[in-house]
């Protein structure tokens, strides 16, 4: 098979990595790509907001089968181009990708379909934003309607900040279009979970559990990025859990978009907190996490193409994947002055040296190469990617391995996996995991 993957960051090297791996495989592309990819597939140029464009790459490189990574093609409704013209590709169409490129419909989608998530409010001017802050306690949680690459919710614990945020958001228009509309929305207490699944409408083959970690700085401080690490560890869930994640929030999520005339495919991501009353749904992403993605792929011993051509052909229930129980994490190494203005053209050096002991892939996501010379470009540079036996052992080699990249300004979370959530899986329902302590743990209600 011809295999062509759309996008350019960490999730997108993980995905081109794993599909390489396949016997099914034959040439493998990636639009536009990185450094990184770049020695995996061959890269070309796109425009990934144009659908019409990669539509036409496509067709240039006889592509049995396209996956796209990012977000913004989808909501640009590339699902919709290829189905017109025949074509293979992996993900939900224009309407059905709605549940991420507007908070507003989704959280009313979650009400429409009693799919239990935080009370809310929808604003669209900044008069009405601020009278319904009255209507909520401290603190609130603000979302920009709009994508906003995972900087557009903010936790207000004040009044102030609250005030000021809407401002930004609305009047200041700092994120664009996507914050002339604005959800208010309860602030719950809890844990973190991503969870992830295929499905081609009906069957629903879970991944791998993940906690990401998107705060900038340890201890869950400093504003939200798009992701600063992720781990994946079985204990985080265990059976019942699981079983009730589906039960009240994805098998309800796919039975309500087919009922809306929307029916879903492709990669669902479900961001959960975990709260004494249940589990709550804070979001949808219409897509593999970033960087879910990369601790899920280390884990995944299945043919990843086979998976993906049972998707598109409406036959995921006759496949059951199978996965490594080893534990995996992943650290992203950052530019200085991201989440806001990175600096860029920085000298990146030691990847080599870091994928020399086993159990360690490095993936790329801000970097190109120019003057023999490995750069940052980006924000989030690097993804360090371990797995080992068990979980203490996956942080220390992924740390480890991390230790011997450097680039001026770079900085990355040292706690990336601390949080075990060992406790969470049998603690939530009795309300442990609902303790003001547990505040501090969750101070971003995703994004």
């Amino acid at each position: 098979m011809k295999i062509l993957v759309i996008g350019s960051g960490g999730r997108e090297h993980a995905l081109t990595w794993k599909l390489r791996e396949s016997g099914l495989m034959e040439e493998i592309y990636c639009a536009p790509g990185n450094a990184g990819i770049a020695q995996e597939a061959e890269c070309r140029p796109v425009d990934v907001s144009n659908p019409a464009q990669i539509l036409e790459l496509a067709s240039e490189l006889k592509a049995d089968l396209t996956v796209v990574g990012p977000e913004a093609p989808l909501v640009a409704g590339v699902v919709d181009e290829f189905k017109r013209a025949g074509k293979t590709i992996i993900g939900p169409t224009r309407a059905a990708a709605r549940l991420e490129g507007s908070k507003i419909f989704s959280k009313q989608f979650m009400q429409r379909h009693s799919i239990p998530t935080a009370s809310f409010k929808v604003a669209e001017s900044f008069d009405r934003a601020v009278k319904a802050l009255e209507e909520f306690g401290l603190p609130v949680v603000i979302k920009a309607d709009g994508l906003a690459a995972g900087k557009g919710v903010v936790i207000a614990r004040t009044r102030e900040e609250a005030e000021k945020t809407l401002d930004e958001f609305m009047r200041q228009r700092t994120l664009g279009s996507a914050g002339e509309r604005v959800v208010l929305e309860e602030a719950l207490v809890g844990e973190e979970l991503s969870f992830i699944v295929m499905t081609d409408g009906r069957a629903i083959l879970p991944l791998v559990p993940t906690q990401d970690h998107k705060a900038v700085f340890d201890n869950d401080q400093g504003p939200n990025t798009g992701g600063m690490g992720a781990y994946s560890e079985d204990s985080i869930l265990d059976e019942p859990l699981r079983a009730e994640i589906i039960r009240s929030i994805v098998a309800p999520t796919l039975v309500g978009m087919a009922v809306e005339g929307t029916p879903y495919q492709g990669f669902l991501y479900c961001g959960l907190m975990l709260t004494s009353q249940g589990p709550k749904l804070l979001e949808y992403n219409v897509r593999m996490g970033d960087p879910e993605a990369q601790p899920i792929v280390m884990r995944l011993r299945s043919d990843l193409v086979e998976l993906l051509v049972a998707l598109s052909e409406d036959r995921l229930a006759t496949l059951e994947p199978h996965w490594s129980p080893n534990p995996s994490v992943c650290v992203v190494l950052a530019s200085k002055g991201y989440p806001g203005k990175p600096e860029v053209g920085k000298v990146i050096t030691g990847t080599v040296a870091a994928e020399t002991r086993g159990g360690v892939k490095v993936f790329h996501a801000g970097t190109k190469f120019q003057d023999l010379h490995l750069l940052s470009t980006g924000g989030r540079v690097l993804g360090v990617t371990a797995t080992a036996e068990d979980l203490p052992r996956a942080i220390a080699r992924a740390y480890s391995a991390a230790g011997k990249i450097n680039f001026e300004g770079m900085h990355f979370r040292r706690d990336i996996g601390a949080k075990g959530l060992k406790h969470l899986s049998s603690d939530w329902r009795s309300g442990t995991a609902d303790e003001p302590a547990a505040e501090a743990r969750s101070p971003r209600q995703a994004g």
